[in-house]
């Protein structure tokens, strides 16, 4: 009895916590950090996975950890998110086709901002 009950409280501590618990090496836990500010809850949707409280985002947080911990440069695990989750994910969304209007319409916005000011302008000279 003693013997599994060993085992379980071993298999438990196995593995820890990385959704919630910082990386031992502060350098790649400010790696990890760095990129979870750049990744976007999936559930909340407002909010990075480094700010958010659900469950989907401590296990993006968890998965960032243990990859980071495991030797990977950011640009690849925040590569293989966007792949899994979509462009969505990351609040710097790469500009491709499917995001070269969200890209433009700042652009767009301002250039009509630019020419109702400059026909103001004239009319009140």
């Amino acid at each position: 009895m003693t013997l599994l009950l060993a085992l379980a409280l071993a298999a438990g501590a196995a593995a820890p916590d990385y959704g919630n618990t910082q990386l031992p090496d502060p350098r790649a836990e400010a790696q990890a950090r760095a990129l979870m500010m750049e990744l976007r809850c999936v559930v909340c949707q407002g909010q990075s996975i480094s700010d958010s409280d659900a469950d989907m985002a401590a296990d993006m947080r968890a998965l960032v950890r243990q990859r980071i911990a495991r030797g990977e440069r950011p640009a690849a695990i925040r590569d293989w998110l966007i792949e899994r989750y979509g462009d969505y994910v990351s609040y710097d969304p790469p500009l491709s086709r499917a995001t070269l209007l969200l890209w433009a319409t700042p652009l767009l916005l301002l250039a009509i901002g630019a020419w109702i000011a400059r026909g103001s302008f004239r009319r009140g000279r």
